[in-house]
């Protein structure tokens, strides 16, 4: 079954509010008019009363109770008040007047007890008609009078009135709905643009947006959001087209030179020396090629969340002095210079102890392979506040400040003349950087052309109890 549009559903929702509010409304108003028209009637027969009453005090206190019933008959039987009219003497148990009416219909003649309010209600008695009962006190005599007044018209008014709204009623409910409509077709219409528009946007044309609205509503921010949705969207598909281009470029240069160097070697017979030559160079290129691929795919997993570290309780200092006794050998293999200084005290921090291995050897190869032999290379760790602060400088080539800001983009690299030589891809820096945001801290460089670079990796320190620091220095020179 095909739902319905919002716009349908909108307005069946406001034509459902809009009778219920239309149904209370009607209803409220035709019992404020009865309450009204009651009312008037209730007061019409207030003042008779009160008429009455003055006419019964103005009679003589020693009047016998026919002399009364003289005259209030002679008062009322000419008079159109006296056509419902009926009073009974309490204090004598006698009739002083009754109209021919109520004689032909019978009516209760008083409510018992003595009534210290008027009391009103509606008979039926061939017509309809309203009653008041109520005690009237006049020259030490006690009398319960009722009166009443034809509510015939009050009723047609009533019965014309209902009628009324119950015509009106459908063609208010028919005017709601086509006000209802056109005005979910008026406010959905921005929906319908950003529609149309969504749909033209696909790969090609990723630097679309969608029409910018000027409604100051939830659907301007709505086509706001989606914009910049569309823009992150964007430059995602530009770095993963980017990715993908710098990938194929880099695995296409290692498996050109294993195909030529295979080629080359294959071409006329030649002694054990010249093939083991060759194949050195293919395993080299090869070694260089499954670097890159493993460096990828933990790009590749890191991008789609699925690079997981088992985040625990480590002792940085530690992780600091295993990784700089593994570097020794390789350092004076290049004739550098390399120092050690890290702090005696446990600086105890959540993260991945493969990672942060892995973090110190990205900084350590790269700050070896841009510093010419005789050069030299430090590691520093040391506690700075709250922080864990690890740096790496080298007395090297140095980085240039408008390479600054993208030596940590993948397959960025700022000597490129050289990049064959230096053996590296541009995605160890990258690969850094994502370490240290994975455990939320921070990596910055500070280099000045031919004066060498520092690297400072700041991680938060686990909460501990803080003594003053110590540190030790190992030194390796060749």
């Amino acid at each position: 079954m095909k739902k319905l549009s919002i716009g349908v559903r909108l307005t069946l929702w406001y034509l459902l509010l809009f009778a219920a509010a239309q149904l209370v409304f009607a209803t409220g108003m035709w019992f404020f008019a009865r309450r009204s028209l009651y009312r008037i009637t209730d007061g019409a027969l207030q003042a008779q009363i009160d008429d009455l009453t003055n006419f019964l005090e103005a009679q003589k206190k020693n009047a016998t109770v026919a002399k009364l019933q003289e005259e209030v008959a002679e008062a009322y039987l000419i008079e159109h008040s006296g056509d419902y009219l009926q009073i009974h003497d309490d204090s004598d148990s006698a009739w002083i007047f009754r109209a021919d009416f109520l004689r032909q219909h019978a009516l209760d003649p008083a409510t018992n007890g003595l009534l210290t309010q008027p009391h009103y209600r509606d008979e039926q008695l061939g017509r309809s008609l309203r009653f008041v009962t109520q005690k009237i006190r006049a020259n030490g005599r006690v009398f319960t009078v009722q009166m009443g007044l034809p509510i015939d018209q009050v009723h047609q008014t009533l019965v014309l009135f209902r009628g009324y709204l119950l015509m009106l009623a459908p063609l208010l409910l028919l005017a709601a709905a086509s006000g209802g409509f056109w005005l979910s077709r008026k406010a959905l219409s921005p929906v319908d643009a950003i529609t149309r528009t969504a749909r033209t946007i696909n790969a090609a044309n990723l630097s679309d947006r969608l029409e910018r609205l000027t409604t100051g509503d939830e659907l301007q921010r709505l086509s706001d959001t989606l914009n910049e949705m569309l823009g992150r969207i964007e430059q995602a598909f530009i770095r993963v087209t980017q990715f993908t281009a710098d990938a194929s470029h880099e695995l296409r240069t290692p498996i050109s030179l294993i195909r030529t160097e295979a080629e080359i070697a294959l071409r006329r017979s030649r002694g054990d020396a010249e093939y083991r030559e060759a194949l050195r160079h293919i395993l080299l290129e090869a070694e260089r090629t499954s670097a890159l691929v493993e460096e990828l795919l933990s790009l590749a997993r890191a991008d789609s969340g699925r690079e997981t570290l088992r985040i625990s309780s480590v002792d940085l200092s530690t992780i600091v002095r295993e990784v700089s006794e593994q570097w020794r050998e390789l350092m004076a293999a290049r004739n550098l210079t390399f120092t050690c200084d890290v702090t005696d005290e446990e600086l105890a921090v959540l993260g991945d102890r493969n990672a942060l291995q892995r973090l110190l050897t990205v900084l350590l190869d790269n700050a070896a392979k841009y510093t010419p032999a005789p050069g030299t290379v430090d590691l520093h760790l040391e506690m700075t506040g709250e922080l864990a602060a690890i740096r790496v400088s080298d007395s090297g080539i140095g980085i240039a400040l408008e390479d600054q800001p993208k030596i940590f983009d993948r397959f960025y690299r700022a000597d490129k003349a050289r990049s064959r030589n230096l053996e590296g891809a541009g995605i160890g820096l990258a690969i850094a950087q994502w370490i240290v945001q994975q455990h939320k801290g921070s990596i910055t460089v500070q280099s000045s052309p031919g004066k060498g670079s520092t690297f400072l990796v700041q991680l938060p320190l686990q909460a501990m109890k803080l003594e003053p620091s110590k540190t030790s220095t190992v030194v390796f020179t060749t």
